[in-house]
């Protein structure tokens, strides 16, 4: 009887955490990610990557304890002038060839005053791996959408300089200065759904109730 309670306590103990989690896949069709780079010194041209997906494994009591993970296509690359898009894609800047993917993993979750939080994490672009910092708003309050799914959105901001991740090409211009600026403004906008919890709590529960009979 000992043996069971024993075993039983420790599941109650354990249950909180399991309910407190929850997983968020991001909606590619209504998240992106843009980003800024000076032009010839007097201009900033934007683009964004129309490709990307990622996850959140959330932790609803401290959203510190949260992990991010996110993956973009780095061919997908959209600048709105296809000979442009071609030359980034190209082993003068993203070298898509050889590298396909651009990835970015949480490392620290901190808050940052009222909705705001720093999320620090490991950024891979163009093979080279460096920490950055996302400036985040959010997230929103939970919704439901019109087909019961849970709902919520982010906003994160951050900046880069483009020769830390080994993208060095640039021009000199005859007036003095560079074609291209080497810092880049990143603005990530993300819309997520919430993933059924019954899962992981059914999965605990079977296991618990197998400890039990023993």
């Amino acid at each position: 009887m000992r043996y069971r309670l024993t075993w039983a306590a420790a599941a109650a103990l354990a249950l909180p955490a399991v309910v407190t989690a929850a997983t968020w896949d991001l909606d590619p069709a209504h998240s992106s990610v843009q980003f800024s780079v000076r032009h010839l010194m007097v201009s900033n041209v934007r683009g964004e990557f129309g490709k990307l997906s990622g996850t959140v494994q959330g932790d609803e009591a401290d959203p510190t304890h949260s992990k991010i993970e996110a993956e973009i296509d780095a061919a997908s690359i959209n600048t709105r002038i296809e000979k442009r898009d071609t030359h980034l894609r190209s082993a003068d800047f993203l070298d898509v060839a050889k590298y396909p993917k651009i990835t970015f993993v949480s490392t620290k979750i901190e808050p940052a005053g009222a909705g705001h939080f720093k999320v620090s994490g490991d950024l891979t672009l163009h093979g080279v791996t460096r920490p950055v910092v996302l400036d985040v708003e959010g997230p929103t309050p939970e919704i439901k959408d019109p087909w019961g799914k849970t709902r919520a959105g982010a906003q994160a901001t951050a900046k880069i300089d483009r020769k830390d991740f080994g993208i060095a090409w640039n021009q000199t211009l005859d007036a003095g200065g560079v074609a291209v600026g080497d810092e880049v403004t990143i603005t990530i906008d993300v819309e997520a759904t919430k993933r059924a919890a019954g899962g992981a709590a059914e999965t605990s529960a079977r296991k618990t109730s197998a400890v039990e009979k023993q």
